[in-house]
């Protein structure tokens, strides 16, 4: 529930009451001893859902649109009237359970911090999640979550698409563009650091290797569910008035840890290693800033004044169409990698089976078949290692060449650029005694 502080101008004082005696809402009058062109203070308290229609009746009635208004969160009202009014607007599918159109503006300008905070927290949390990937934690990964501001940035640019807000829009975009060069820069310096000074003596492949920087390496159109279901949860936890603080961290969760991983590669001399990390952040920001247009949109906010809400129409829909290409472009890597991943999945198998097509003329036999990945973002394979066992009274099977042209003949065409062509077949024998 909220209470709401209205000025009622001269001459309106009466069709202001009534206007409230109507909507069935209990009010307190106070006088206006400032000596401006107001003659009261009106106080009332409504269901979070009636704020804007009532305050739309209002300025009806001739309360002025830039007039002293205070919307506030209310903890208790005891009233039978009140209670009247609640029922009559939890009924009302149209409003829906949603804040006002002022109240969420506030909201969204009020997530977005100052431009000193937000450098400061969003460097601290790239570096945060710098040192949890390259310590292969999960827990320090999601501490860097946490403390990232950047769901205020998405919010507002998507409350200023739908309310006709440039100001608030450009802002937003601005942030989110500092916010994702600052993330990787930092990463980049901090990795670059480690590096330069032994504190993480790996190389570029053992880096990349490592399973919480890995698994970000080749992204698939899974993650794009995760930027999706962000900015949904996003957008209805603002017009609903609930608090985003765990919406913040499920944004957070699609954009820093890619751009540390991005910074990594940067620092380890690897950037063709991290172009997937690259286009999952890109997909992650458009995808979270589409959806959250989009449901707002859907949910009925409209500029307020009518006169603006056709201009208002074209630039949301040009907003959504743009990003929609631009997502569509970049998911498209998506795609290709998941494709690729269903392909290296029927290629293991194609493989074992000549493997084992090849030692069934042997006394030998496989004990163990692994594919290894090039570092290129479509994670092609280029090498297969092939562990065979044989009777330690005879001598191993010379397989190899027979081995790499059955191999390489049921390996699927490389659609990476980055991919080797030929996959080298490494035999290791181990004798087996029976």
């Amino acid at each position: 529930m909220r209470l709401v502080q209205v000025l009622v101008p001269t001459g309106k004082r009466e069709a202001v009451l009534r206007t409230l005696d109507e909507e069935g809402v209990d009010y307190a009058v106070s006088e206006e001893t400032s000596g401006r062109d107001f003659v009261a203070v009106v106080t009332f308290p409504v269901p979070k859902e009636a704020v804007e229609p009532v305050l739309a009746r209002l300025r009806e009635a001739g309360v002025e649109r830039d007039a002293y208004t205070v919307v506030v969160a209310a903890e208790t009202v005891a009233s039978k009237r009140f209670d009247q009014l609640r029922e009559q607007y939890e009924e009302d599918e149209e409003n829906g359970d949603r804040i006002a159109r002022e109240e969420l503006a506030s909201k969204a300008a009020e997530l977005a911090p100052s431009v000193s905070t937000y450098v400061l927290m969003t460097v601290i949390s790239a570096l945060v999640a710098t040192a949890g990937l390259l310590l292969d934690s999960p827990a320090v990964v999601v501490g860097s979550m946490v403390i990232a501001p950047l769901v205020g940035p998405a919010m507002s640019a998507s409350v200023g698409t739908v309310v006709d807000d440039d100001e608030m829009f450009a802002r937003g975009v601005r942030l989110q563009a500092l916010g994702g060069l600052l993330a990787v820069g930092a990463a980049a310096v901090f990795a670059f650091l480690l590096r330069g000074t032994g504190a993480v003596p790996l190389s570029a492949a053992e880096v990349l290797s490592i399973p919480e920087v890995d698994e970000r390496l080749a992204p698939d159109v899974l993650s794009l569910v995760i930027a999706l279901g962000a900015g949904a949860a996003g957008a209805i936890s603002l017009s609903s008035g609930v608090s985003t603080a765990l919406v913040g961290v499920m944004i957070a969760a699609a954009l820093v840890p890619p751009t540390a991983v991005v910074g990594i590669g940067i620092a380890w001399g690897a950037p063709e290693a991290v172009v997937g990390s690259a286009i999952l952040v890109l997909v992650n920001i458009l995808s979270v800033n589409f959806v959250a247009i989009g449901v707002l949109w859907q949910q009925g906010y409209r500029p307020e004044r009518w006169i603006r809400r056709d201009e208002a129409r074209r630039a949301t829909f040009f907003r959504i169409a743009v990003i929609g290409v631009g997502l569509l472009v970049l998911s498209s890597f998506l795609g290709a990698v998941t494709y690729t991943t269903y392909r290296n999945a029927d290629f293991q198998g194609d493989a074992r089976d000549a493997v084992e097509d090849v030692l069934s003329d042997t006394d030998a036999r496989l004990l163990s078949m692994e594919l290894q990945y090039d570092s290129g973002p479509l994670r092609e394979p280029d090498r297969v290692v092939v562990t065979v066992g044989y009777d330690p009274a005879s001598d191993p099977p010379v397989v190899e060449r027979e081995l790499t042209r059955r191999v390489n003949a049921v390996a699927p065409e490389p659609l990476s650029p980055w991919a080797a062509g030929e996959i080298n077949v490494e035999v290791r024998y181990v004798a087996v005694v029976e």
